[in-house]
């Protein structure tokens, strides 16, 4: 059984792959926002996010923090490493101008000098000192154990911390410190330092970062945080309150820089080589790493933290409102106007990417743009193909009937299926010549094919010439109208346009064959506008793209009305109505044959 044509539409393999693609481009998005690291395109994700976090980073000061700097200017001044008693001299110095607590980013592996390991032994024991120590995650190489953990909490592992191999620590003589950091880390497989583990695992106990176990010690307790946590670059190095050690030691540091604030104490200096390829830069100091968490906790701590987003949702959707888009404007746009509809919806998703990224670290930025990548490879061809078989469908049906300008506008139109009958305003053109039998039967065949073949010229000439549709030849006549395929509110005054061309050219064609000794040539031309159904009619085997309906009828009872009038072009009231430029004649009521009552005649009035 055949299935309903609109079935057939709904299943063909043309329209399955016009929901097919848009609907990949929807599940590509959602694959990779599942995906996290494990996928192919996390490259892509984290270079994007990591120029969002350039572009957003404030230079606004951090206020609660003061970072000093053990710098190429003080390490000309007091060469690496320093006595023990030096390290101890500027912590203490720190306290006395009211720090409310410091964490060292050093780690003494070795004892020093008795009394300045004394003298940090006492102040790990008793002042919001927090000491660090770093715990390596590198299972490939020989795991590290030097000096004694400190700060460890036993109990069961943090959900999600991450476990460690191996440790450095401090020596034996600060075992005894209250509050210890880990300051070591986890790139990313391409080197850059994006991530930091803030709770460490080993040996059946828990440790928590640098940045951690100083907001535990003295910065108003620590805020929840994830195990792994992604480093808020929210802020430039400028933004950190910056002291030189230097500076510190020969006392040139107020106390109001320091009073109530946080101290990280480490290194910038390349000498010293705590640096680190961060989305801020390839060398970024280890220092403004730690700087850059505890700005999140305490933000964090502080109700200044973006709120939650969820990101891959957001993406989600916006991937299905760009194939929703994409599926209305490929079969209809050009390829180039869709083109640049993806790629400004591309710039779109970046400023949205730009607003969504500090508020959801997880999600995959990039994968609406892979969506857009894989529709401007893939759908825009797809429906330049489709509109390419289209078009020479169109061309290849319409140049038989139309104008090539008529042609090229349906193209631009994008009707679907413009050959389809449909009901439309038209005026029909029926144009004969008059003693046609006896204008051949003494000519060779040779001259009457050329007759019929000059004189169809005349009649076809004008009718495209002025935008007519062709719909057929009647042996020495045609049919023609206007207003379809493509609707033409001017097409009763088009009509009447080609009908004064065609007199002209009949004419001249006359005058000529009147020279040659031939009797003259006339044209009967009937016209009339109303409804009609036009399309594309017929079987399987052969079709026409023809106009039926009354108004057609008329036209042809017209044409044939002209030969009991001097006049050779008569036309209906239909037209008379609908026309604008010209001036008409009237030529009483009569009764057409097959019209049951009289109906109003006219010509077209004489040109000045």
């Amino acid at each position: 059984m055949n299935q309903h044509p609109a079935l057939r539409a709904l299943f063909s393999s043309a329209t399955l792959l016009g929901i097919g693609i848009p609907a990949c481009a929807v599940l590509l998005t959602v694959l990779l926002q599942g995906a996290g690291s494990a996928s192919p395109a996390s490259v892509a994700d984290e270079l994007l996010r990591d120029r969002i976090v350039q572009l957003r980073a404030s230079d606004s000061p951090e206020q609660r923090m003061v970072v000093v700097d053990i710098d190429e200017e003080t390490l000309e001044r007091h060469p690496w490493p320093w006595q023990r008693t030096r390290m101890a001299e500027l912590v203490e110095r720190l306290f006395e101008l009211g720090a409310s607590g410091v964490a060292l980013d050093i780690v003494m592996l070795k004892p020093g000098d008795a009394e300045g390991d004394l003298r940090m032994a006492m102040l790990a024991q008793h002042a919001p000192l927090v000491l660090a120590q770093l715990f390596d995650y590198n299972a490939a190489r020989e795991p590290l154990r030097s000096g004694v953990l400190a700060d460890g909490r036993p109990g069961p592992r943090v959900p999600g911390a991450i476990a460690a191999t191996g440790y450095l620590a401090n020596h034996a003589g600060l075992a005894g410190a209250r509050h210890a950091g880990n300051i070591g880390v986890t790139p990313d497989p391409d080197g850059v330092l994006r991530r930091v583990p803030m709770t460490a695992w080993f040996e059946g106990r828990n440790y928590p970062s640098l940045a951690l176990a100083l907001m535990h010690c003295c910065g108003g307790g620590a805020p929840a945080t994830e195990p792994l946590m992604r480093v808020p670059f929210t802020r430039t190095p400028q933004a950190y309150h910056r002291v030189v050690a230097d500076d510190l030691l020969q006392g040139r540091i107020d106390e109001a820089t320091v009073r109530g604030k946080l101290v990280l104490v480490g290194s910038s200096a390349l000498s010293v080589g705590d640096r680190i390829a961060t989305p801020m830069g390839a060398s970024f100091a280890g220092l403004l790493v730690h700087a850059s968490i505890l700005t999140g906790l305490l933000d964090r701590r502080d109700g200044l933290a973006p709120a939650t987003w969820p990101g891959a949702v957001i993406a989600t959707l916006f991937c299905i409102a760009v194939a929703m888009a994409g599926a209305y404007t490929f079969p209809r746009l050009a390829a180039a106007y869709n083109v640049l509809l993806l790629a400004a919806m591309a710039v779109l998703w970046l400023a949205l990417a730009y607003a969504i990224v500090p508020h959801d670290p997880d999600f995959a930025p990039a994968a609406p743009l892979f969506s857009i990548l894989f529709l401007l490879a893939v759908s825009v061809p797809f429906h330049w193909q489709l509109a390419q078989q289209n078009s020479r469908r169109l061309l290849g049906t319409l140049r038989q009937y139309v104008a090539t300008s008529v042609v090229t506008e349906l193209l631009r139109s994008n009707l679907k299926d413009p050959l389809a009958p449909r009901q439309c305003e038209v005026t029909t053109l029926i144009a004969d010549m008059e003693g046609y039998t006896s204008q051949v039967e003494s000519l060779p065949v040779e001259e009457a094919a050329r007759l019929t073949s000059d004189f169809l010229d005349c009649l076809t000439r004008p009718v495209i010439g002025h935008h007519g549709t062709l719909d057929k030849y009647t042996g020495d006549g045609l049919v023609a109208f206007w207003g379809a395929p493509l609707p033409n509110a001017a097409h009763a005054d088009l009509a009447l346009d080609a009908a004064r061309d065609i007199l002209r050219e009949v004419a001249r064609l006359s005058q000529a064959r009147m020279k040659q000794g031939h009797p003259p040539l006339r044209v009967r031309i009937g016209i009339e506008s109303g409804p009609a159904m036009a399309g594309d009619y017929g079987s399987s085997l052969r079709s026409i793209y023809t106009a039926v309906g009354d108004s057609v009828n008329t036209a042809a009872r017209l044409e044939q009305a002209a030969r009991d009038w001097p006049h050779d072009v008569i036309i209906g009231e239909g037209t008379v109505q609908r026309a604008r430029r010209h001036r008409f004649l009237s030529l009483g009521e009569t009764r057409l044959r097959g019209k049951e009552k009289a109906v109003q005649l006219y010509t077209l009035e004489p040109a000045a």
